[in-house]
């Protein structure tokens, strides 16, 4: 028998906390208002931490622990960072160009969770593309397949921003 994923899960501290920053700092829509917990149409959900202690009968909640991260989209990298700035969030590092040339950042949600937000690889290769590296440049730099490349640079590409 087989189980099928649905969604990362994080507890957080303060519901109302977390909801905000999700829906406000990073444009999230909640899906589903359980109380205890949430969904967004993002794909992951919330979890208020007395309430998740109180279903798995463990409280031995670890906030901060650095070992996995959710990951978004933009393509408005700079302007996400600076509204993040403008916030006071805590950032582990400013926007970075990863080996692969993608452009990423990462910061703490209000329980100490790392979010990365990059910009999409279809957004990556059409940058790339930009200044001036061919299809197979662009394809042996970012690691991909040149038919991934091909979609990415065509107009039949979507864009997953959010």
């Amino acid at each position: 028998m087989k189980a099928k994923f649905i969604c990362p899960l994080i507890v957080v501290r303060d519901m109302e906390v977390s909801r905000r920053f999700f829906e406000k700092m990073l444009g999230q829509e909640v899906e589903y208002d359980f109380g205890g917990n949430i969904s967004f149409r993002g794909g992951f959900a919330i979890h208020r931490m007395s309430h998740f202690a109180s279903l798995t009968g463990n409280s031995d909640i670890i906030f901060n622990s650095n070992n996995a991260e959710l990951y978004f989209e933009s393509t408005e990298l700079v302007e996400l960072r600076d509204e993040l700035v403008r916030s006071g969030i805590h950032f582990i590092h400013d926007i970075v160009e990863q080996p692969w040339k993608q452009q990423v950042m990462r910061f703490y949600d209000p329980d100490g969770h790392i979010i990365e937000v990059g910009e999409p690889l279809n957004y990556t290769a059409r940058r790339l593309s930009a200044e001036g590296l061919s299809e197979d440049q662009i394809s042996l730099t970012m690691g991909v397949p040149p038919e991934s490349v091909c979609v990415w640079l065509s107009n039949e590409a979507p864009d997953n921003s959010g």
